[in-house]
């Protein structure tokens, strides 16, 4: 047999061994942030968030199509990233046996197999792509385009002399257009392309290597800006021209535009040739390859067009085309110039105008819908890193992460110093160290010594840096699922074949470190990474790591060559790769429990609970990716419950999205609003600032009806000046309202409430919005509320259990829990049986139990042989909470065994294993308590306090500085108020002695910690 032949069947083999471990270890059914809106697009070719990946979802179309029925749906589209990531390794093993034949004169075959195995398993293990592996997310089949091009370069290398090899160029070319379509990670490999081809066919120099790198670098900007960017930029420009000036209909200047482009991209090619201009001739050809490939974004425009239910950012026309590319509804982190976290903000510029698809006269025209509102801010620094002011809390941690005061102006070598350690240290060295060094748990962390952070498992270096002593951690640190130390025995192999590498091959060598760099600091530079970022960010990062794999491989050949001083022949080849094999082998050992995802359902489970809450035809307001994600997918692929309409409330700042509320979704019908089109489209009331107004009395309430009328007003005299720049915009006169409601005998009527419960409650509805500033998408509320008040209240409206506080917008008292969503309705409780006023609303008692004993689903938490991660365990936190706030108030209500029975229901059912006892059990313990259940709220109780005091005897331990750090990013008092409010409960139970003990000793706990404490209050104030 060949040589070559056994190098394809062994990648193959290697590809064969990753597919089962990621098919194996696959999350069944959707997974959270994009997974759920991955899809529900792909299932009918919908369009998703922007920039969008359209070549990825007729991958993941093509996958579902096979699917037996919509409830495998999921199984089968996640069957692709696992597939994608099984061919990646195929290619990563190629990869590594071609350069390492490159490197050695005489072959090993043996050995070359062994590296190409080790190295190609330890990424496969290697926790980042392990974990985008088993999920239906871009950056799985993402790795593969990258994996394949840069094996296509080396194929190139190999046969750069003979007839034709340039067809591999070609090749890359149409790889790098496609990939577009699926995530912009592959254009990373562009600069190492360039430097290989350099290598290849020149001479190689100092000034020619500079020069080849650049020119690499300007390939690279040339496909991100001038292919992805400029193109539909241009496109978008001809058919405005076209349409309003020459009075065309809409797409016929786009159409055009791309005739003439690609017409003239062909006279190039002819004159190129004519003139035996070879580059040029290959660049052009090169283009045109990567212009076909991006021919997928063709999809959003068409599917938009047909208007689905997900549309977002309805990219049906050139103009929104280009919004829709330039990522516009999201903020840009500023790259090269801009402001810093202090500086202040002194007014908008005007932009670009905003265009709508209109008509004229019978004839199509885009009309000017406003102008885009750029904000200016002073003063503004070259290379900003410290920038984000767009949150208290993030101002506050700058100022705490720098050490600066209150009123101190950051300098020059603070905005380096957060470049350095936050951004190159924490948010991206840190990630590349939890693939190849070991990972400390699965907590985000900021900093601190506690959460997130990268470790050995050599517990003398760990402590050397600060994360103390790790034995007297609570379990849920110490025995962390994601605690995966690999003694930094990656790492070491990896870095053995970097200095191999550049010693014997040094071109191969700058190579593979120019597609490092690119792929990991210079992500961390472009990034610019902000810090409370709302999850861990390492897939970012995954193709550093892709390459470390690569020299882990050629690692083993180094570790061979060390051995052959000591030890010669077939022995030190033997000894060599035994020693190597450890490393996947301990790797696999270490990451398989978490990252196997087969029997956890909790996110599709969720979801379906959370529609199964809701009264037929309800609107369900929801706000993150977490909570829509997951409710699109029950909708759009198993077809649960389409007759509730989800109102995603951050995408309501977006006009397009408002847009839609006003169209048939499946079974559900429009969503009711009071305004009309011309008040939000484009950037009109964005922002609506409240300002006081000396005629209104402050203790009078307004219709919000009229105010949502109001706030869009065209009258000047309902306008005031507004904001730095004096704008004169409508404004908030009052933030106290009132809305119809209805008399009691039609809520008993429309079963909005019980007969019996009408003397308990007040159906006068007044609330006070809590905020000086309306955004779009709190208006948006508004109007929605308004015009369901105004209809009678026919249409159900209901929150989401998770929404931050200000969403509600000051209508808590109005909320009545329906297990985990709440219901806004026409009157609040005015019973004084119920167990606590502080929390929002009423509940639903009986729904509530219902829901929870009947109804509910638990997603493998049942189990205790499933790993709930961080995000798992917030939505686990979730039925805790509620469960023990439901259990209080039936205790209150007289029904204690109904309170005990459904506490057993949420205990037996979320498991410690599945998630630790930290304040949510604390909940679930003083619920115990209150239905008179002494023995299980001890049991709970105990437990929960045993973790608080592992964790402050773990902090005792701890620097003065890292303690300050500490209470700076964690509330120190939560674990003493945990034993302290548990020992309350105790007494209050009739358990004294113990009560009395936890009482002492959280006094003495916070005695301890108090200079800590005053510290972070003094800093945080």
């Amino acid at each position: 047999m060949s040589k070559q032949k056994i190098n394809n069947i062994c990648g193959w083999l290697a590809g064969l061994i990753a597919f089962v471990v990621y098919f194996k270890t696959m999350e069944p059914t959707a997974s959270f942030w994009d997974c759920g809106e991955f899809l529900s697009c792909a299932f009918k070719l919908e369009v998703g968030h922007a920039p969008g990946a359209p070549f990825f979802l007729m991958l993941q179309r093509l996958f579902a199509i096979f699917a037996p029925s919509p409830s495998k749906v999921a199984l089968f589209i996640n069957t692709l990233s696992a597939l994608s990531s099984a061919l990646t390794i195929v290619f990563l093993f190629w990869t590594i046996t071609r350069l390492l034949g490159k490197l050695i004169r005489s072959e090993n075959l043996v050995l070359v197999m062994a590296a190409g195995f080790i190295g190609s398993l330890a990424f496969t293990f290697s926790d980042t792509f392990w974990f985008s592996a088993v999920e239906a997310e871009v950056y799985a089949t993402s790795s593969l385009f990258t994996a394949v091009t840069f094996w296509a370069i080396l194929k190139w290398d190999n046969v750069a002399d003979n007839k034709y090899a340039d067809r591999w160029l070609l090749f890359i070319a149409y790889m790098i257009g496609i990939s577009i379509g699926v995530h912009l990670l592959n254009l990373l490999t562009i600069p190492a392309i360039a430097l290989v081809y350099y290598f290849r066919r020149y001479e190689p120099t100092l000034k020619g290597f500079f020069v080849a790198f650049f020119a690499g670098c300007g390939a690279l900007l040339l496909v991100q800006f001038g292919v992805i960017i400029c193109i539909p930029a241009i496109a978008a420009a001809f058919d405005l021209f076209f349409t309003n000036g020459i009075g065309l209909p809409f797409d016929v200047g786009s159409i055009c535009f791309l005739i003439l482009f690609i017409a003239g991209l062909v006279w190039a090619l002819f004159y190129a040739k004519k003139k035996s201009k070879y580059l040029l001739h290959t660049g052009v050809l090169s283009l045109l390859f990567i212009i076909i490939g991006y021919l997928s974004y063709l999809l959003p425009v068409i599917r938009s067009r047909a208007n689905p239910p997900i549309n977002l950012g309805n990219p049906a026309n050139a103009l929104r085309l280009q919004s829709y590319l330039s990522r516009d509804v999201f903020e840009i982190q500023p790259l090269l110039y801009g402001p810093d976290f202090s500086s202040h903000f002194t007014g908008f510029k005007n932009g670009e105008k905003i265009y709508e698809e209109g008509k004229k006269n019978d004839k199509d025209i885009y009309d000017v819908i406003g102008v885009k509102r750029v904000p200016e801010f002073e003063p503004e620094r070259l290379f900003p890193r410290i920038y984000d002011n767009s949150a208290y809390s993030k101002v506050k941690f700058y100022r705490n992460y720098l050490g600066l005061e209150n009123d101190q102006v950051a300098s020059g070598g603070d905005n380096f110093s957060f470049f350095f350690h936050y951004q190159l240290n924490w948010m991206w060295f840190r990630y590349f160290m939890w693939n190849y060094a070991g990972r400390q748990n699965d907590f985000q962390g900021q900093g601190e010594a506690r959460n997130g952070n990268w470790i050995s498992g050599i517990s003398i270096l760990d402590e050397l840096r600060g994360l103390g002593n790790s034995s007297l951690m609570p379990n849920a640190y110490k025995n962390n699922t994601a605690n995966n130390p690999l003694y930094f025995l990656p790492l070491i192999l990896g870095i053995s074949g970097l200095v191999y590498q550049l010693r014997k091959n040094k071109k191969s060598g700058l190579v593979l470190l120019t597609f490092f760099l690119f792929t990991g600091p210079a992500i961390a530079v472009y990034l610019n990474i902000f810090p409370l970022q709302p999850r861990e960010g390492d897939y970012a990062f995954v193709g550093c790591t892709y390459v470390f794999a690569i020299w882990i491989g050629l690692g083993v050949y180094a570790l061979e060559q060390a051995l052959q001083k000591y030890i010669k022949g077939k022995t030190a080849t033997t000894i060599a790769v035994l020693i190597c094999l450890s490393v996947p082998l301990l790797m696999v050992c270490e990451e398989w429990a978490s990252h196997d995802r087969s029997k956890k359902t909790l996110v599709r489970d969720t979801a379906y609970n959370t529609l199964m809450s809701l009264a037929p035809n309800s609107i369900l307001v929801t706000y993150e990716d977490n909570a829509t994600g997951p409710l699109w997918f029950l909708q759009e692929v198993e077809q649960v419950r389409k007759d509730v309409r989800i109102v995603n409330v951050g995408l309501m700042g977006i006009d397009i999205n408002i847009e839609q509320l006003n169209n048939k979704i499946n079974d559900a019908e429009p969503v009711p609003m009071i305004w009309q089109k011309e008040d939000y489209m484009g950037e009109r009331h964005n922002y609506t600032q409240y300002s006081e107004n000396p005629l209104i009395p402050k203790d009078k309430y307004f219709s919000l009806e009229e105010i949502c009328k109001f706030i869009t007003s065209k009258d000047q005299a309902n306008k005031i000046q507004t904001g730095a720049d004096k704008t004169v915009d409508n404004y908030l006169p009052t933030k106290n309202f009132f809305l119809p409601t209805l008399n009691k005998t039609d809520l008993v009527t429309m079963h909005l409430a019980d007969a019996a419960d009408t003397n308990r409650i007040n159906t006068e509805m007044k609330f006070t919005f809590p905020n000086n500033l309306v955004n779009k998408s709190d208006l948006a509320i508004f109007n929605i509320v308004a015009a369901v008040a105004k209809q009678g209240w026919q249409r159900p409206v209901y929150f989401d259990v998770s929404l931050p506080a200000g969403i509600y917008a000051g209508m808590n008292d109005y909320l009545k829990l329906n297990g985990i969503a709440y219901r806004l309705l026409p009157y609040k409780s005015t019973d004084t049986n119920l167990y606590s006023k502080s929390q929002m609303g009423s509940v639903d008692l009986d729904n509530s139990y219902h829901l929870f004993m009947n109804t509910y689903r638990w997603g493998g938490a049942e189990r205790n042989d499933v790993y709930f991660d961080e995000t798992n365990r917030k939505i686990l936190g979730v039925y805790r909470l509620q469960a023990a706030r439901i259990a209080k108030n039936l205790a209150a209500a007289g029904r204690k065994d109904d309170a005990v029975k459904l506490l057993d229901k949420v205990s037996d059912n979320i498991t410690e294993h599945s998630f630790y006892y930290d304040i949510t059990a604390y909940s679930i313990a003083d619920a115990y308590y209150k239905a008179g259940e002494k023995e299980k709220g001890r049991k709970i109780a105990t437990g929960t306090i045993k973790n608080s005091e592992a964790e402050l005897k773990w902090l005792e331990e701890l620097s003065d500085e890292r303690k300050q750090q500490m209470a700076l990013n964690v509330n120190l008092l939560q674990d003493i108020q945990i034993i302290g409010s548990l020992g309350t409960a105790m007494q209050a139970a009739g358990d004294s002695v113990a009560g009395d003990a936890y009482g002492s000793e959280a006094d003495t706990w916070y005695q301890k910690l108090k200079p800590f404490i005053d510290f972070a209050n003094q800093h945080n104030q």
